[in-house]
């Protein structure tokens, strides 16, 4: 991400691992804005930092936020977890800071989380980028999957909408696909046929195990959902970002759309997904190196049979 050029994005989706560790502990945020004396402090140092090209001394915690105010925002360390990640927005919070810079100012970034996280990402943005940026919370809700009897079922995830300028940010409602009315015999004919706008509650469902999308990727999202997102907050020929890019389904839909995209994993087994997704056309598959990057093969690699 760091490689890329700033603005470079209309659209950027992502869709990190949810921290979805059994044995969790709060995690305590503090949002605490910097006095005058502070603020005064941390600009000479940032300027004489720039006079001699360095890097500024400053906490990279340390950011701009709500109405040109500065802040800094602590994200209190776990002090237990049983997950993949012992600091997990120590892992996330670097890469929202370098999906906003790679936003364009009419772009939109989407963060896909779970109940987990998405109240604690609310306030990691708002005090990063500004509460005015905030757009919407949608809420993906689905009916599939095990159930519990000793609490309400968890059947939804949350979407978080930040856009780069309020005042200047691309939304076309009239390429977003429409939904049945709930009341069908409460409107007109006309507007039966044509459908109604989504609202913020998208009822979609999953990836279906035995359908023709499915690609047997573990965390794979259904291609509606991206294809909402894209066309409602780009036009064709845009660039479209995702840095979680599992499965591909990013990627697929945004090819599909007429889009250009940028789509990046870590996973091996993801980027095998994603090879055999989108094929050799019009694809050009890269390994990242420490000074750039390596061409790989477009085709997917077959198998060597064994002797």
């Amino acid at each position: 991400m760091r490689r890329l050029p700033d603005g470079a994005f209309q659209v950027i989706y992502l869709d990190p691992p949810f921290n979805t560790g059994k044995q969790q502990k709060r995690q305590s945020i503090k949002v605490k804005r910097q006095s005058p004396a502070e603020e005064a402090v941390e600009a000479a140092e940032l300027g004489e930092a720039l006079a001699h090209d360095e890097a500024p001394a400053s906490t990279p915690l340390t950011r701009t936020g709500f109405q040109g105010r500065s802040y800094e925002h602590t994200l209190g360390e776990l002090s237990a977890f049983n997950d993949e990640f012992a600091d997990y927005w120590g892992f996330l919070e670097p890469r929202l800071v370098e999906a906003w810079r790679l936003l364009d100012e009419t772009g939109t970034l989407y963060l896909h989380l779970d109940f987990r996280e998405s109240h604690y990402a609310k306030v990691v943005l708002d005090a990063l980028v500004g509460r005015d940026k905030f757009l919407n919370e949608i809420i993906w809700a689905y009916d599939y999957g095990a159930r519990t009897s000793k609490r309400w079922p968890a059947k939804h995830d949350t979407i978080l909408v930040y856009v780069k300028n309020p005042k200047r940010y691309h939304f076309d409602a009239a390429e977003v696909d429409r939904e049945p009315y709930m009341a069908p015999g409460l409107v007109t004919e006309a507007k039966r046929e044509r459908g109604k706008l989504p609202t913020d509650v998208w009822w979609h469902t999953i990836v279906s195990p035995t359908g023709k999308e499915r690609t047997g990727y573990a965390t794979q999202k259904p291609a509606g959902l991206l294809r909402r997102m894209i066309r409602a907050s780009s036009r064709e020929g845009d660039w479209v970002a995702d840095f979680f890019g599992g499965s591909g389904t990013t990627a697929a839909v945004a090819r599909e759309c007429g889009r250009r995209v940028v789509t990046v994993d870590a996973s091996a087994d993801a980027l095998r997904t994603m090879r055999t997704r989108l094929g050799p056309e019009r694809v050009e598959y890269r390994k990242l190196t420490k000074d750039g990057s390596r061409l790989l093969s477009a085709a997917p690699k077959r198998a060597k049979r064994s002797r």
